[in-house]
């Protein structure tokens, strides 16, 4: 009969998942929010075409091939949120991210049902995830939410699944196995999708400790049977996903294998990979002499190119000269003439050597690489580094001393290898950039300076394009990094990039301590369509009632364990239905799974208050996935005592409540028209419960 009602319970959930995620999933038929990017790169994949993001590849190639696999060519823009599909074929990689994320309601129902041996527990933890608005607008568009939650919830299945297995006895069979290796993909997955994916691995390696240390305390069994278990999950859990992580980093660079837009935040070496780019399979002189047009990048993870355009610095930024900055795309300003530092040029062949002294004019403007005495704009401590003079002549304060990093008088500068530092010859400082963004007025690119500090790691540079009619040139596809090092590479400038992520003018972000109480939404789509990105209040509120419930219930229990009491036995006094040993068993079963599920909300949460990085509200979802699980267990720890009719009673009007608020709030997720909440006579007054709502 159980059995029975596990599938009748669990078809009822698939069913509604399906109704409710597919439910006119292709509407509206424009961009919204962030399909904007991740459809964008979609389309590059489909294109071989490289770009940087902040996040690792998965579930952007997952994106890209789910449209190539359903008919999209990979040449629409996304331009922008509002823009009219126009017949484009972008349905694939919707549904493809829909069913990604309608997964997510079933796993969680798995999950829990393994965690706890409860259909109550598990169908509330579905419902919880099933009926939340949030979480079916975040799962129905083209965005790496969907692959990241769903990677990251069948990660937390498979632990779950083992570790049932393991207390049954059926360690080592082939399902033990299996459901091993499926965790450790998982956990690959998550992690290739997005870097927080790494607070599942933590989750789960503490669970696996966890599972490993009770077995140790198994005497039925030899200490030899620990060190299998112990070697079995470093195999899958360790091994297996860093092969898989690194397998998927192989694919998307062989995939993206032509210049595109992103060349310019990687090395020389690494662009010289890329098929289009200016250094592929490319010939320039080996050494650089004087009279070369070289462009300059500077030799940091994500250094860009040493750049200078005709508009001045304003008022209140130093000296009002040509501003200098570094640019991480190729552009003619990138270009700079290399001169001797007392004459304009050089009628023979000269090569540059370390030690000389050399003037840097700009190419397109004429004027030369020079600091003085000024403040920099930004970074105080520093000094300002502008263009200055007229066709090529300026004065003293243009003159560099060229050093080559490990070098010695008479080594020459080479192209693309050697690193150099510029050293001011009357300032005594060296040319440097910082990681500060300059404002509007320096369209936001990055800050050169001259600082005073000469072992700044940061103003090392290396000659990238040397075009130099005089000198024989040499194929440099010979000094092309090899995998590893542009694996490497990749991670460096990853990490730097997210680090360093700003918000937009315009763009609406969050604070952490606003998310678990639904303070405000984002809006996905504007226009006659309105889909704005809110959690289903009567969820998330309760949510943070049985985080509540559980810290103090386990407090309790914990402290009564500690005096030898009976664990789980003193909420309610009432007879028990099942037994008195059968219910304070599954009840101490249920308390156990609410501490890792309150361990996976922590885990996903907490984390990001120490994050300097731009925040957004839809970076609590993960997190929210577990404290709906938990509410699903505490629900029916705390009806669990109760008589039978009391206990149906409450779980009905419960569950009840639960689909009523989804379809309260349905329209938020299906599309809204007509007037704001704020405007007179507008229908969606009523659901505006915090003035915060700005839908």
């Amino acid at each position: 009969m159980a059995h029975t009602w596990w599938w009748l319970l669990f078809g009822v959930v698939l069913l509604l998942t399906v109704g409710t995620r597919f439910y006119n999933v292709t509407a509206p038929d424009h961009v919204c929010w962030d399909e904007t990017h991740f459809g964008k790169m979609g389309s590059w994949y489909i294109n071989r075409t490289f770009f940087f993001d902040v996040h690792p590849p998965l579930g952007k190639m997952l994106i890209g091939l789910s449209g190539y696999l359903t008919g999209y060519d990979g040449t629409y823009p996304f331009d922008k949120p509002g823009d009219k599909y126009n017949g484009t074929h972008y349905e694939g990689m919707r549904i493809f991210c829909t069913a990604l994320g309608a997964a997510i309601v079933p796993m969680s129902f798995h999950t829990v049902w393994d965690m706890t041996h409860s259909l109550t527990a598990a169908t509330f933890a579905a419902a919880y995830i099933l009926f939340d608005i949030g979480m079916l607008i975040l799962n129905r568009y083209i965005l790496l939410d969907p692959p990241l939650i769903f990677f990251m919830t069948a990660s937390v299945m498979g632990m779950a699944r083992v570790t049932r297995l393991t207390r049954d006895a059926r360690s080592f069979t082939g399902s033990w196995w299996l459901w091993l290796a499926f965790t450790g993909a998982m956990l690959s997955c998550t992690i290739s999708v997005k870097f927080v994916g790494l607070f599942v691995v933590l989750l789960v390696g503490l669970h696996t400790a966890s599972d490993l240390w009770d077995v140790l305390g198994d005497l039925s069994h030899p200490i030899g049977y620990t060190f299998r278990q112990l070697l079995a999950r470093g195999l899958t859990l360790i091994v297996l996903p860093i092969v898989l992580y690194a397998s998927f980093f192989y694919i998307h660079l062989t995939v993206l294998n032509r210049s595109g837009s992103g060349d310019g935040f990687y090395s020389s070496g690494f662009q010289s990979n890329l098929i289009g780019n200016s250094l592929y399979n490319v010939s320039m002189p080996r050494e650089v002499a004087y009279g070369a047009v070289v462009t300059l990048k500077n030799h940091k993870t994500g250094g860009g190119y040493l750049h200078s355009h005709n508009h001045l610095y304003p008022k209140g930024a130093g000296a009002r000269q040509q501003q200098v900055t570094t640019y991480s795309h190729k552009d003619e300003n990138n270009r700079w003439l290399l001169k001797p530092y007392d004459k304009q040029g050089v009628d023979n062949v000269t090569l540059v050597k370390h030690g000389d002294l050399v003037r840097l004019e700009h190419f397109p403007t004429r004027r030369n690489l020079h600091s003085h005495r000024e403040e920099a704009p930004v970074t105080k401590k520093h000094l300002q580094v502008t263009c200055y003079g007229e066709d090529g002549q300026g004065d003293t304060n243009d003159v560099w001393q060229v050093q080559i990093v490990g070098g010695k008088t008479g080594d020459t500068l080479e192209t693309v290898t050697s690193r150099l530092v510029f050293y001011h010859y009357i300032e005594r400082c060296v040319l440097t950039t910082t990681n500060k963004q300059l404002p509007k007025w320096g369209f936001e690119q990055q800050e050169v300076s001259c600082n005073p500090n000469i072992r700044d790691k940061a103003a090392q540079w290396n000659v990238e394009d040397n075009q130099f009619e005089k000198l024989p040139s040499v194929n440099f596809q010979v000094y092309a990094p090899g995998f590893l090092s542009r694996f490497l590479e990749s991670h460096a400038v990853m990490l730097q990039g997210n680090a360093g992520l700003k918000p937009k003018e315009g763009e609406v972000t969050s604070r952490p301590w606003q998310w678990p109480i639904n303070y405000r939404g984002q809006f996905f789509s504007g226009s006659d369509h309105r889909v704005y990105l809110l959690g289903n209040p009567i969820i998330w509120w309760s949510n943070l009632v049985f985080l509540a419930l559980f810290l103090i219930i386990f407090g309790v229990e914990i402290i009564r364990y500690r005096r030898n009491a009976t664990p789980a036995d003193t909420i309610v006094t009432s007879p028990a239905p099942r037994g008195p040993a059968d219910c304070s068993d599954s009840n101490w079963r249920l308390l156990r799974a609410a501490a890792w599920l309150f361990g996976g909300w922590l885990i996903h949460y907490l984390p990001f208050y120490a994050m300097g990085r731009v925040l957004y509200f839809h970076h609590y979802f993960p997190a929210l996935v577990f404290n709906s699980m938990l509410a699903g267990v505490m629900l029916d720890y705390l009806t669990v005592r109760l008589p039978g009719w009391l206990r149906h009673t409450v779980l009905g009007v419960a569950m009840a409540g639960l689909a009523y608020s989804f379809m309260l709030f349905a329209p938020l997720a299906y599309g809204m028209s007509g007037p704001f909440s704020h405007e007179p006579n507008s229908t969606l007054a009523r659901l505006k419960w915090l003035s915060s709502w700005e839908f």
